[in-house]
């Protein structure tokens, strides 16, 4: 009983894993991205706005994810935040993609 406990917890939490990387994107962005991808701020691609995505997201998630990470352009380095962990600036990166496609 306690085995099958145990599977079905760690199912549910298997699950909801993919909407708790969705939420930490989304607050991600809004701490260190919105402030600028919000508005197009210095050339940055609103959120949403399909055209301005495309040939970005053709690039590759590396290439989104090293830009994220290091800064491009007007664009420091982690949105500024340097504090953020490498996986929640890729989960921010994972969100504003999602939003845009």
């Amino acid at each position: 009983m306690k085995m099958l406990f145990g599977l079905m917890a760690a199912a549910s939490l298997f699950a909801l894993q993919p909407a708790m990387a969705a939420s930490k994107g989304e607050d991600t962005y809004k701490k260190a991205c919105m402030n600028c991808h919000a508005q197009g701020m210095a050339g940055s691609p609103m959120i949403g706005d399909k055209a301005a995505w495309k040939d970005r997201i053709k690039t590759g998630k590396p290439a989104l994810y090293a830009s994220a990470l290091k800064g491009k352009g007007a664009m420091p380095a982690k949105g500024g935040q340097t504090a953020l962990a490498d996986a929640d600036v890729k989960a921010a990166v994972d969100y504003m993609v999602s939003k845009s496609k």
